[in-house]
């Protein structure tokens, strides 16, 4: 294969998967390792970097070293990790849903911050910085994708604006703001920031021999796990939904100008000259699962007309609370009545997660955000062919394929859009 490859690699909570893609989005290869399988806690950092060795190395080994280009990173948003001026760990990390329990740490932040910012809450990587720059050493607090880069890079120090979101960075002005440093952080222990997709620094002379690569591949910002998802399904115009389907009901839209909504938990990521917005509800697949397993729902799914409605008005949640579209932490589950037949009730709750589908897309167009104009779906809902009729109807916009489902894809787009960058494409 004569032709550049990008790598994209994606560092998640079980484990590392990699993807090889050619300048027009063909992946050529793909690779993977678990975590467990180099160690009990993923919370090690060297148990992180051998799970990606391991994922990079199995496409390494399908494809032609020398038209590796490029490779880029994405991580669990808002872990972070302390290290001296070698980039070595020094504490162990904090993970992207640990809580910073210090409430005077909290309430410094929550003095100056303002209300659009990203960085709000106990588990924000600004949080997590306060903590560790007391750590004796520590020369930089670095996000999970910045530290896996800085191997590749042979330097540490750089962030993306992805990843720096929930640490207080301000992707309006592009800058650390100045009330950080009100906060008590000592601001020198903050990386620098470059936009996802810009070049780093070419692979240091120790990796490349250690990966069998030419010293002229380019090490590429990378982004956070939930943007590389995005990016992964194709979706590239303002007005593209993906909605993943998993435990919770997930809502992203690209747009044309950056949504802020502090009281949903909104705020916007800039990505390829765009921005990224969305929402989470509370309801979504662990509800149908508290109810049926997942043959149950295959097999009830199969005789559902999507066509003809139950007529119920369902907001499927198992406790009262929501968070998006509806803000209302006292909001009350809507589950009855209960058809007497388990697939009518199945089918009536499939219509009320699509109902609240349409409403936060709806929700995003009120607080500023385009249309909606094509749907692209992920996760294990999106195989339903009954619940995507039944959404079909609902959003009446055009459902197209998912590119990939594997984040490390939407890396590599990125990875490209770095060769691109350096003429190299």
């Amino acid at each position: 294969m004569n032709t550049p490859l990008a790598i994209g690699i994606d560092l998640g909570t079980s484990g590392a998967r990699a993807v090889a893609m050619t300048p027009d989005f063909e992946i050529v290869a793909q690779g993977a390792a678990r975590l467990a399988d180099f160690g009990a806690s993923p919370r090690a950092p060297n148990i992180w970097w051998q799970a990606v060795e391991a994922a990079l190395r199995a496409v390494l080994a399908k494809v032609d070293r020398a038209w590796v280009h490029a490779i880029a990173v994405d991580a669990t948003s808002g872990t972070l990790l302390p290290v001296d001026v070698d980039g070595t760990p020094l504490a162990e990390p904090l993970m992207y849903d640990d809580k910073v329990s210090d409430a005077a740490l909290l309430a410094r932040i929550a003095a100056v911050i303002p209300a659009e910012s990203a960085a709000h809450g106990a588990t924000s990587g600004l949080a997590k910085a306060l903590v560790f720059q007391s750590v004796p050493g520590v020369a930089k607090v670095l996000h999970q994708a910045d530290w896996i880069a800085g191997r590749f890079a042979g330097h540490f120090g750089t962030t993306d604006e992805n990843n720096a979101l929930k640490t207080g960075y301000d992707p309006i002005d592009r800058h650390w703001p100045k009330w950080i440093a009100a906060t008590g952080l000592r601001t020198e222990l903050l990386p620098r920031v470059v936009a996802p997709g810009a070049p780093i620094e070419t692979i240091a002379p120790e990796m490349a021999s250690t990966f069998g690569l030419s010293e002229e591949v380019e090490i590429i910002a990378g982004t956070t796990d939930g943007c590389a998802s995005f990016l992964a399904t194709g979706a590239d115009r303002a007005g593209d939904g993906v909605t993943a389907l998993g435990s919770t009901l997930t809502l992203k839209l690209l747009c044309d100008r950056p949504i802020f909504a502090p009281d949903f938990g909104i705020y916007s990521h800039r990505i390829n000259g765009m921005w990224l917005a969305g929402g989470a509800s509370n309801s979504g697949g662990k509800v149908l699962a508290h109810f049926f397993s997942t043959d149950e729902i295959a097999r009830m799914s199969n005789g559902i007309d999507a066509d003809i409605s139950t007529g119920l008005d369902f907001y499927p949640l198992l406790e009262p609370g929501e968070r998006f579209p509806v803000l209302d932490p006292a909001w009350a589950p809507r589950l009855e009545p209960r058809p007497a037949d388990d697939a009518e009730f199945l089918k009536a709750m499939l219509e009320g997660i699509s109902a609240i589908e349409k409403l936060g897309y709806d929700r995003l167009a009120e607080l500023g955000a385009p249309p909606l104009h094509s749907m692209r779906s992920l996760g294990g809902g999106a195989e339903n062919p009954a619940w995507t009729a039944i959404r079909q109807s609902r959003l009446g916009v055009p459902f197209l394929p998912a590119h990939s489902q594997e984040a490390a894809a939407g890396t590599a787009r990125l990875a490209l859009i770095g060769l691109e960058a350096v003429g190299d494409l």
